[in-house]
């Protein structure tokens, strides 16, 4: 059964890196792990509308907590983060936000000690 695109790369990408790269980083016993979710995301505001999108991103918020408990205390850090709205296609020119200000705090996130 084929799976849905979004599901595909918003969760299952996520989940194959992190089980590709997690016994590496193990080794080195620090390292950080950061997905990008989505405000359409949230289960408190859950609506009708991208089904596919919102149910991909909170199901990849929920492997991040999974992730994050089952790595605590192995030095590997995890964590998702909004970028917020920005100046794509998805955001239709409502913003003036660049992706390069969107990234700011993934890489803060990636680099924090």
């Amino acid at each position: 059964m084929p799976c849905i695109p979004a599901l595909d790369t918003n969760l299952l990408c996520a989940w194959r890196c992190c089980a590709a790269a997690v016994p590496e980083m193990k080794k080195n016993g620090y390292c950080r792990i950061v997905n990008i979710s989505s405000h359409l995301a949230s289960l408190t505001t859950m609506g009708d509308t991208n089904v596919s999108y919102r149910v991909s991103k909170a199901a990849l918020n929920a492997l991040t907590r999974v992730l994050a408990a089952e790595l605590a205390g192995t030095g590997i850090l995890v964590n998702a983060c909004l970028l917020g709205r920005m100046n794509t296609r998805m955001a239709y020119g409502e913003t003036d936000r660049t992706p390069g200000e969107g990234a700011d705090t993934p890489v803060w996130l990636a680099c924090d000690d």
